[in-house]
């Protein structure tokens, strides 16, 4: 799309012609936070929850920021409108600026959503080990930060093996995440997922699954840490994420889950989470700040 347009430190701007400075942390250290977002007919799925965590990281970072949560909304619908889009994949992204000093840089973008295959979501798809560790201590583990490409190599590695994505063990072998998702297993109708001190990204998908559980008086554990032991006595499995929503995992290497087809917890989640969407991104629903 060359008549793309980005929101970028306040003002439309065509993407062709955004720039940031050569010396702007993000592009010399992976000095950004960010988040991504669902837009589903024309409303950013949970908007505000997406900014309170964006912000949190900024703040544990210590990044110079004069973007606020008025200002960071206003930016998504303005992007929104301006490329014309109700459904779609949109980003926000925040770095301290220059390292020679000047404001920081506020970006924030919106394109088509993917067409994502449809066999993953009513085959599963497989997952592999990532050979990656997920450090404890470590300030960006957790976070969504631009100190990503570990992740990304991870995320080669799962394709080159066939796979969709990489599952992360820390060093003392517990079960974190995947390379961009939160992992969940079922086992004797609870649902598991690692603890956010493990550490893991407190992912708004994540959350909404955790509500609808406690919803549907579907059990529930988010607190008791995971291991290969877990993982492999899985009956079910599932990723989630922002854009992608629930994905069911069918297989951990060469180790099929369950009946290597998508479970009737996970199946029940799927069907909660989209009918979720549907009810919260009601065209309906007046997005706070910025226009439509």
């Amino acid at each position: 799309m060359s008549d793309l347009q980005v929101h970028l430190n306040g003002r439309l701007v065509l993407a062709e012609r955004a720039t940031v400075s050569v010396f702007d942390s993000g592009f010399l250290h992976g000095g950004t936070a960010f988040t991504t977002m669902l837009a589903k007919n024309g409303v950013v799925f949970r908007l505000a929850r997406h900014i309170e965590r964006l912000m949190g990281t900024v703040e544990l970072l210590g990044f110079r920021c004069e973007a606020s949560p008025e200002s960071l909304t206003a930016a998504v619908y303005d992007v929104l409108s301006a490329n014309e889009l109700t459904d779609a994949r949109v980003r926000i992204t925040l770095s301290p600026g220059s390292t020679k000093g000047g404001e920081p840089t506020v970006l924030a973008t919106a394109e088509p959503l993917p067409d994502y295959p449809a066999e993953w979501y009513e085959r599963g798809i497989p997952v592999v080990v990532s050979s990656y560790k997920q450090a404890v201590g470590d300030p960006t583990f957790g976070h969504k930060t631009g100190c990503y490409f570990p992740r990304v190599l991870a995320r080669h590695e799962a394709a080159a093996k066939g796979a969709e994505e990489a599952l992360w063990f820390t060093h003392d072998n517990h079960l974190a995440e995947a390379c961009f998702c939160n992992v969940f297993l079922v086992a004797g109708g609870i649902v598991r997922t690692p603890p956010r001190d493990t550490p893991v990204l407190g992912g708004i998908v994540r959350q909404a699954v955790l509500e609808l559980c406690d919803r549907d008086g579907i059990p529930a554990d988010a607190e008791t840490p995971l291991t290969v032991k877990d993982m492999l006595a899985a009956e079910e499995a599932f990723v989630t994420a922002s854009t992608m929503g629930i994905r069911p995992v069918v297989r951990f290497e060469r180790h099929e889950v369950g009946a290597g087809s998508p479970g009737e917890v996970t199946r029940k989640l799927m069907a909660a989470y989209r009918d979720l969407l549907e009810t919260e991104c009601s065209e309906t629903v007046p997005p706070k700040g910025g226009t439509k």
